[in-house]
């Protein structure tokens, strides 16, 4: 009776904190936006966003989809323990991450051998690079590596300098803005080690190369060349330091940014070249192509007495000349003149001051676009994996966000039919995942009400009837094509769709006196999406089509046939530049057909992009932007909400959460809240369904609640899941109160029986001391009183002196031993040990007694930490500066000797150049003479790159930590006028050693190295 009072006690109290305790979580809002009650309101989406934005929670998950808000600020959260914390750890046992999603796409990869991709979007400035550079990181330091590999891991990481240099700019959003999309895919083997890697671009902004928007720079890689370049590659070049002096890169006025340091970013970029394989012939000929852009930009033209354009200065002719390697008078001509082919015969027309302009810009973007192409597909020979064996990849894809500007150019309107393209994919694939686990599950599958953006896609790119075939179209057609012709042509094809505007139907309405205010709609180009917003200008019925044109078509057929004149390609094939030369091929020439259109081939790109996503597990990331003047904890809520839509957080949201909000296995749920049920806590011992059953029959779950599939309990309300969460924190303190009660009881009886045998035990032994103690004292009384009298009786015997020296002799050693630390002990050990090897036997070893060894000769700091990394697994125990000598031409290079537990090591810098592992060393050996050369043998048959000929300023320490760490007798060989030495199978070198006036080391004549040391007087 007693005990179902108590019982019916607990319940209560376990349905009052159910109900009452949901507050704790108000403050920094839920990890998971499925968890939000309201999860169909934007208000409640963002209020979420905002706790945790204050909060320094940047990361919260849509079930595994990541929402990502750029904090503008350090946030010390991408540490190496953050990234061993998440390694290996089930994918929502920690709080929202970005190593959470790579450690996952990761495992399932390794688990499952099949291909994965982390799909990173989102708007200027939200953090998309930064995103891909900690999922590179990620796999740098967590994948298991080898050090064959790892050349190819640096390369990986390298990669994005290079790229960022070529293919990021300053914009009014982004300091470091990618203004071309990449997809990289990263190679692994069967034991998950990254081998390998292939990038592929897209849609590079060309005419930032010739025109930049107020406050905005040009590419980066134009600034680092001028801040850092060396004074022999600019006066080779032919460029100044100032940006200023040329056009192209002073037309956003902000050629010089406090935030951005180009000199620096040239180092991290000339490193980068090194590492990712380019030789200086290559770097000559890139560098002489960026160089050749800036020329160009400064050509001036003039208008004749005819109206043709002519350039009066030829100095940037010749420069450009020089560096693409083509004749002066060539190019001048195919500047200032086109070519015309008839049907037999060329006419060379001369062009207008405005045609030479346009034929200008045209050949800087050509030449630098396929440049940026060419660079692409070097570093992508350098990431290539030789094995051919099969491989699983992670994609990364590195995409521009889906943006709505004032003014939407041809660029802008093929990004957002991108991002539209991306978001059809995951929806698509969200749905089918969710509808797969209900049927999995047994549960009835609930019709879920989104937006099929599907209509969208389909206006832009359907074949004959879309956006882009109409503007092809008129690119082709014959006779005057403009952007105003263009236009006109989708008003009469598509402009009865329900999702396109243009300005005739407004000008329509304004003639009909309906408003003064007419509507123009900002999304992709001239579509509106209906989860977007509107921005209302109000305007004159005279500069309404010219406003309107102005703003949103301007410069869309010339973009979208990006044609340069025939003259100049012909120009640039016969380049000997061999960047160029293989930019532009010959072929080209002969081939007679009309290349495809920019629009065209991003959407022939596009659609193998998705090929690739489709046939790889996805993994999203979403990046937002608090505001727009990167600003540390400002949170704009209008900005936010802009973005929100733009990325269909909500809809991927309502198809996520698709009636429930949290699934889990019966297992998992079981574990963890078993304690809140009598009969399944401490254990369960039967079907875990079954436990989970009458689990949450006791807790008191509604039947509307939850549902039970074959494998998993589905919860429908957050409400209900946090209540349990409440119910289990209630409990846990219950329990943690009995058991610490129980457990202080039995520490108090453990301690008082302790405490009693002690003093028993105590007192035993204390009297049997004290007795002990007594009885020494009379026999030490006895000893002394017999001495003295055998003293007094040879008091005057020399027997009497002998032992008063050898007993004073006796305590001073006595009280010297004492005073010796273990510290000292231990050196002196050492000590003995040098002296067993190379006392009598080498000059120099009586001088080395009085110099104390030393624990290490290098500190910790002084190892590279991608070294230490590598070794982590092993202790060092003695490191110190060495010099190397190359087995073959003997050059000498700055090492370090690193000695642990298992192996020697040869360092450089943060590279291991040689292990040898002491199952592997054969010996050491070194002259009698006072050179610091010694020479680490190797077995031939471990593989190994041949005896290591190092010298070393504390070779008797050296050698000496050597021995005692090998452990093996004899390995010393102290030699007299020269010793042999491995260097590959069947060839072997030699060292010889003499005195001479003066201390050498050089290569004679025969190529043996010889070694010549001063002998001191003894």
């Amino acid at each position: 009776m007693m005990e179902s009072k108590k019982e019916d006690v607990r319940r209560k109290h376990i349905r009052l904190h159910m109900e009452g305790a949901l507050t704790a979580r108000d403050k920094v809002g839920v990890q998971d936006f499925v968890l939000l009650d309201a999860y169909t309101s934007e208000s409640a989406f963002v209020d979420n966003l905002r706790k945790r934005f204050n909060e320094n929670l940047i990361y919260t998950y849509i079930g595994t989809l990541l929402v990502s808000v750029n904090p503008y600020q350090e946030l010390g959260i991408y540490t190496v323990s953050q990234m061993e914390l998440y390694q290996g750890v089930n994918f929502f046992e920690l709080p929202p991450h970005v190593y959470a999603i790579a450690d996952n796409a990761y495992r399932m990869m390794c688990s499952e051998l099949n291909n994965h991709f982390i799909l990173i979007s989102g708007e200027s400035g939200a953090g998309k690079t930064e995103a891909s550079k900690k999922i590179l990181q990620y796999f740098a330091v967590t994948c298991p590596m080898t050090q064959s590999l790892q050349i190819a891991r640096d390369r990986l990481l390298l990669s994005n300098p290079v790229l960022e240099a070529f293919g990021n700019a300053r914009t009014v959003r982004n300091d470091n803005s990618s203004r071309f999309g990449k997809y990289m895919d990263i190679q692994f083997d069967f034991q998950g080690i990254p081998v390998g890697g292939h990038i592929i671009s897209y849609l590079i902004e060309k005419s930032r190369v010739v025109y930049q928007n107020q406050g905005e720079r040009n590419f980066h890689i134009f600034y680092q060349l001028l801040a850092g370049g060396e004074e022999e590659r600019l006066a080779f070049l032919g460029l100044e330091r100032d940006p200023q002096l040329y056009k192209y890169l002073s037309q956003g006025h902000c050629a010089k940014e406090s935030s951005i340091n180009d000199k620096n970013d040239w180092k991290t970029v000339s490193n980068a070249f090194s590492v990712i394989d380019f030789t200086e012939a290559d770097l000559e000929n890139l560098f002489g192509i960026i160089a050749s852009v800036l020329h160009l930009g400064n050509i001036g033209f003039e208008e004749d007495d005819q109206g043709c354009a002519t350039i009066p200065d030829t100095h940037e002719i010749k420069w450009i000349a020089k560096l693409l390697g083509v004749h002066p008078a060539d190019l001048l001509e195919a500047l200032t003149h086109r070519k015309i082919e008839a049907k037999t015969e060329e006419v060379i027309c001369p062009l207008t001051l405005e045609l030479s302009v346009y034929a200008r810009d045209a050949m800087a973007k050509a030449v630098y676009g396929r440049t940026f192409t060419w660079l692409v597909n070097k570093i992508n020979s350098s990431l290539v994996n030789k094995d051919f064996t099969r491989k699983t990849v992670i994609g990364l894809l590195d995409i521009y966000g889906f943006e709505v500007f004032d003014k939407n150019g041809f660029e802008q309107f093929c990004i957002n039919y991108c991002n539209e393209k991306l978001q059809q994919l995951l929806i698509e694939r969200t749905l089918k995942a969710e509808q797969a686990e209900y049927e999995m599950e047994g549960i009835e599958w609930e019709p879920i009400k989104y937006f099929n953006n599907k209509i969208i896609c389909d206006l832009v790119e359907e074949r004959h009837k879309g956006i882009i075939s109409i503007l092809d179209e008129e690119c082709i057609r014959p006779g005057p094509a403009t952007d105003l012709s263009f236009l006109e042509k989708l008003e009469e094809k598509v402009g009865k769709h329900a999702h396109f505007e243009t300005y005739i139907l407004y000008l329509t309405r304004f003639c009909m006196g309906e408003d003064h205010c007419i509507s123009i709609f900002f999304s992709i180009w001239i579509m509106f999406f209906k989860r977007t917003t509107t921005s209302y200008i109000k305007i004159s019925a005279e500069s309404l089509i010219q406003k309107i044109f102005i703003q949103c078509f301007t410069g869309f057929l010339e973009k979208n046939n990006d044609l340069l004149y025939r003259h100049l390609k012909e120009v640039l094939c016969k380049s000997k530049n061999v960047i160029l030369r293989e930019c532009f091929l010959r072929a080209e020439l002969e081939n007679r057909r009309r290349p495809p259109t920019v629009g065209t081939q991003f959407k022939n790109s596009l659609s193998s992009l998705l090929e690739i996503l489709i046939a790889k597990e996805p993994s999203y990331i979403r990046c937002i932007k608090p505001n727009d003047r990167k600003e540390p904890s400002k949170f704009d809520d209008f900005l936010i909400r802009h973005q929100i839509k733009y990325l269909g957080l909500m809809e991927h949201l309502r198809v996520r959460r698709a009636g429930f909000a949290y699934r889990r296995k019966y297992e998992h749920f079981l574990q963890r809240y078993k304690s809140l049920c009598p009969d399944t806590w401490p254990h369960w011992h039967g079907p875990p369904a079954e436990g989970v059953e009458r689990l949450i029959n006791y807790i008191g779950y509604k039947p509307e609640e939850y549902k039970l599939g074959k494998t998993k309990i589905f919860i429908r309300f957050p409400r209900t899941l946090f209540a349990t969460e409440d119910a289990l924190e209630f409990c846990k303190h219950q329990l943690v109160a009995r058991i610490q009660a129980t457990y202080k009881s039995c520490l108090g009886r453990r301690e008082y029986v302790k405490k009693r045998q002690a003093a028993i035990k105590l007192e035993a032994h204390w009297r049997g001391a004290l007795a002990r103690k007594a009885i020494q004292r009379r026999k030490w009384a006895v000893r002394i009183i017999r001495k003295v009298r055998q003293v007094e009786r040879s008091m005057f015997s020399t027997q009497a002196s002998d032992l008063l020296r050898k007993m004073c002799v006796r305590n001073l050693v006595q009280k010297y031993c004492r005073g010796i630390t273990a510290e000292r002990k231990a050196m002196m050990q050492q000590k003995v040990v040098t002296s067993e090897i190379f006392r009598g036997r080498k000059d120099g070893y009586a001088e080395s007694l009085n110099q104390p060894f030393a624990n290490s000769r290098i500190n910790e700091g002084d190892i590279n930490p991608k070294v230490l990394q590598l070794i982590s697994h092993e202790k060092i125990q003695y490191g110190v500066p060495v010099i190397k000598y190359d087995r073959k031409g003997f050059k000498a290079r700055q090492r370090q000797l690193i000695l642990t537990q298992k192996a020697a090591y040869v360092v450089e810098l943060a590279k291991i150049k040689q292990k040898i592992e002491y199952s592997a060393l054969k010996g050491v050996s070194t002259s009698n003479l006072r050179d610091g050369i010694l020479v680490i043998h190797v077995s031939p048959e471990d593989k190994q790159k041949g005896d290591a000929v190092l010298q070393c300023g504390h070779m008797f320490e050296a050698v000496t930590k050597l021995v005692m760490l090998v452990k093996k007798e004899n390995i010393v060989n102290v030699v007299q006028g020269s010793l042999q030495f491995f260097i590959s199978p069947g060839k072997e070198g030699t060292i010889v050693f003499n005195t001479g006036p003066e201390e050498q080391i050089y290569k004679n004549k025969n190529g043996q190295l010889t070694v010549v040391s001063v002998r001191r007087k003894s």
